[in-house]
């Protein structure tokens, strides 16, 4: 085995801890909505997929060495760096899982080691071609061509099921829902877990316990199969509520298109060494298995918010991996505040999660969206249903008469008492 310093142990554990909230954080991606049509019951749900997480680490490396050999410069890069760009992914990885909202955590790596490398050795380190056509590119490009697939995918769905029978038409989905969200996990271990082994192996070229340009050795692709297995096991139940019954309403056949056409897009992108989103891949093809069965609804706003953290991500944990790499520049002590404050800020977003829990009993419980603004404004304008006209004395009923039956006739208008005699 490779010769450790302290620094590097530190990295690798770090490492380990972000593809642990990288395989809670990313469990909806697989299974929201699996679980959210009933095909899977939760806890059975996201045991599979960690199962299928663990086989998918082994079979292949191509993202990782896009990870390790393409994206910054390893001439120059300290263990400091990945460590504090591991600082940076965590805790967004953390904050968007707190407000339920699926974020990407390939990306959250990405623009923590971006940040913390640009501070540690300048823009010249990070390599912009590899940047934009293996990261940003697929990241605009694969919501939009899953979305556009599971649409298509939907409509041909109901059209070919029109004529079956309903019940027997619902259990094959769900059967089919089942094999590819199966194949979506398997494709997550294919792309995500090896991002973690990418940037551990980074770090042991950067502390010189392995060769440029090696293949990641067999144990960090053992340990990284096994972090993010065991952080899918955990499963992430906000972002599995808001995937699964946030973004829109799902029935088996759209979770069955849904699922299909990100399988194919997340496998098709790990054989070309592209580091995809599987989250952004997953989300569109929710929204686009939405908009494909007649009647179906995406919840915009939901949708809204999703958008601002995905444009978010790589700043802001570009911006975090900088700050903690300046901080670890100081020496030992600058690195050993940067780890104290990522457990302590890890600790208060847990505490915080406590006071709503959000578990596998209740991860189908979504409250109404509220009305729009724009739904909210036509009911403003709206003229209210024209009111019969009044009575000539201005005077209005508030107590109808009892209706008359067979057995007790309508009772009769009491007459006006009777002039008296003069």
């Amino acid at each position: 085995m490779e010769s450790f310093s302290l620094i590097l142990a530190i990295v690798v554990v770090t490492a380990l801890a972000f593809d642990f909230t990288n395989g809670f954080h990313d469990t909806a991606n697989a299974m929201a909505t699996t679980i959210s049509t009933g095909a899977l019951r939760p806890k059975i749900a996201v045991a599979m997929s960690a199962a299928l997480n663990l086989v998918g680490a082994f079979l292949s490396v191509e993202v990782a060495n896009t990870i390790s050999k393409g994206l910054v410069d390893e001439s120059g890069i300290r263990p400091e760096v990945i460590f504090a760009a591991l600082v940076g992914a965590i805790l967004w990885n953390l904050l968007t899982w707190l407000v339920g909202l699926p974020s990407s955590s390939s990306h959250a790596l990405m623009g923590g080691l971006i940040g913390a490398t640009v501070a540690s050795a300048g823009f010249g380190a990070v390599h912009g071609d590899v940047l934009v056509t293996k990261v940003l590119l697929p990241a605009v490009a694969a919501p939009v061509v899953a979305g556009l697939a599971a649409m298509v995918a939907t409509r041909l769905s109901y059209t070919i099921g029109k004529k079956a029978d309903g019940k027997a038409a619902e259990k094959g989905y769900r059967a089919g829902q089942i094999a590819s969200a199966g194949l979506v996990s398997l494709a997550h271990g294919t792309n995500d877990a090896q991002k973690t082994m990418g940037i551990i192996t980074l770090a042991l070229v950067a502390g010189g316990a392995v060769a440029p340009d090696s293949d990641p050795p067999t144990w960090v692709i053992l340990s990284a199969g096994l972090a993010i297995a065991l952080g899918t096991y955990i499963g992430g139940w906000r972002i599995i509520r808001t995937m699964g019954k946030g973004l829109t309403d799902m029935q088996p056949q759209q979770g069955f298109a849904a699922q299909t056409s990100a399988a194919t897009a997340i496998l098709a992108s790990s054989h070309l060494g592209f580091s995809l989103s599987t989250t952004h891949v997953v989300s569109g093809s929710v929204m686009g298995a939405g908009l494909g069965r007649k009647g179906g609804v995406v919840r915009w706003s939901t949708a809204t918010r999703m958008f601002a953290a995905w444009a978010l991500t790589l700043p802001a944990a570009a911006l975090v991996g900088a700050l903690a790499e300046y901080v670890t520049g100081f020496g030992d002590w600058g690195t050993a505040l940067v780890a104290v404050f990522l457990v302590g800020s890890s600790f208060a977003i847990w505490k915080i999660s406590r006071r709503e829990v959000v578990d596998h009993t209740n991860v189908n419980a979504v409250e109404e969206e509220p009305a729009g603004v724009v739904t909210t404004a036509i009911a403003a304008v709206t003229p209210p249903p024209a009111a019969a006209p009044a009575p000539a004395d201005g005077l209005t009923a508030t107590i109808p008469a009892p209706a008359a039956t067979a057995e007790q006739p309508a009772a009769a208008t009491p007459a006006a008492p009777a002039a008296p005699a003069l």
